[in-house]
């Protein structure tokens, strides 16, 4: 979890491999209408995140039975992963966390996405971290996804 640009794609594909686990990508469970939404720089209200949630929490269900995965979602609010885990599949949540300097940076380097750097702020804004009663744990993202993936596999693992 985390904002964009936090390398949860990236990270998420590399732990993905390490667990020899499938993987999923978040962003290909919006609907049409999100991506436009947010290729247009407007944030997503809870309304357009529901049937992402939805189709997010299926996946997770139906891969519980089968060893689980790994899925690179924001899920940047406590209501939004609570969602998520009414799937019923165990989860464990690691949040990337990086200042806006480092994301912003990251942003303006990435080509091809359709989440615009304008909405960065809005998603900093929009975070929850996790709560001590969440299982998860946070993980700086100042190194490179090796480095950033074995500390994710720690905290997992621990």
């Amino acid at each position: 979890m985390g904002v964009s640009g936090s390398g949860k794609s990236t990270v998420g594909e590399l732990l993905a491999e390490r667990l020899g686990v499938p993987y999923a990508e978040a962003d290909a469970f919006h609907p049409p209408a999100n991506v436009e939404k947010m290729s247009a720089g407007t944030p997503l209200d809870d309304e357009d995140r529901r049937p992402w949630l939805d189709a997010i929490a299926a996946w997770l269900a139906e891969h519980a039975s089968t060893g689980g995965g790994v899925v690179s979602c924001s899920a940047l609010r406590r209501r939004y992963r609570d969602r998520l885990r009414e799937s019923g599949a165990p989860l464990f949540f690691l949040h990337l966390e990086g200042s806006e300097e480092l994301i912003a940076q990251r942003l303006a380097d990435r080509k091809g996405h359709f989440m615009p750097r304008s909405l960065l702020r809005s998603q900093f804004a929009t975070l929850e971290p996790l709560e001590p009663d969440e299982d998860g744990a946070a993980v700086p993202v100042g190194g490179t996804p090796r480095e950033v993936t074995d500390q994710a596999l720690t905290a997992f693992t621990a």
